[in-house]
């Protein structure tokens, strides 16, 4: 991406983080950048354009570190680092997940890969657990579909935390946030951990018990 077209994404991303995608215009990202509108519509057609660059911009480290999973020794500790920090990436687009289902109806391209992303995480979380099976973390689940529930659970959970954050903790850092957050998240897994699998957690989280 040229120097020129990221900082028009950047100052978009902050407009949108600031005030909402549906409230920020392209004459107010050109004027953050004391850019003529002819001159950013060079670079971007229109708002959507920049809107999918955003958005790409973001999942590729999600996309990454997916992909890494099975080269990584898989632990309870990974799951917490990887959450952390897909969080704080969250934080940092936070106007595409406070108004999520929006965005997704109204964008087709995001939309389908949106989906296709949902996929991969499914399929990383079933490695995940797997290895954490195997490890005699997690306990093997008690009929077919118990893991995919929790699984889809957890996706759920992650896709509207921040909406949530953002209403009821906006007085809150965003490390505090994320400290929350990620254990709500995590804890979800806890009653289905074995009992070394629960030392493990504690010791993760040790402030939280």
């Amino acid at each position: 991406m040229s120097n020129t077209r990221q900082k028009i994404c950047d100052a978009a991303r902050s407009l949108f983080n600031e005030q909402g995608y549906n409230r920020v215009t392209i004459r107010m990202i050109a004027t953050a950048l004391n850019m003529s509108s002819g001159n950013l519509n060079y670079h971007f057609r229109k708002k959507e354009d920049i809107l999918e660059s955003l958005y790409f911009e973001m999942v590729e480290v999600f996309d990454s570190r997916v992909q890494q999973l099975d080269k990584q020794e898989i632990s309870l500790g990974l799951m917490q680092a990887g959450i952390r920090s897909s969080m704080m990436r969250m934080i940092e687009y936070r106007f595409f997940w406070t108004d999520l289902y929006f965005l997704l109806k109204s964008n087709e391209k995001i939309g389908i890969h949106f989906e296709k992303v949902k996929t991969d995480r499914i399929n990383g979380y079933e490695l995940v657990f797997n290895s954490l099976i195997q490890k005699e973390i997690l306990h093997i689940s008690s009929f077919p579909r118990e893991h995919q529930f929790l699984i889809e659970g957890m996706i759920d959970y992650s896709n509207t935390w921040l909406y949530a954050s953002s209403l009821y903790k906006s007085t809150n850092s965003h490390i505090e946030i994320v400290d929350e957050a990620s254990f709500r998240l995590l804890f979800k897994l806890y009653p289905y951990l074995t009992k070394m699998g629960k030392r493990h957690f504690k010791n993760l989280y040790p402030g939280f018990f």
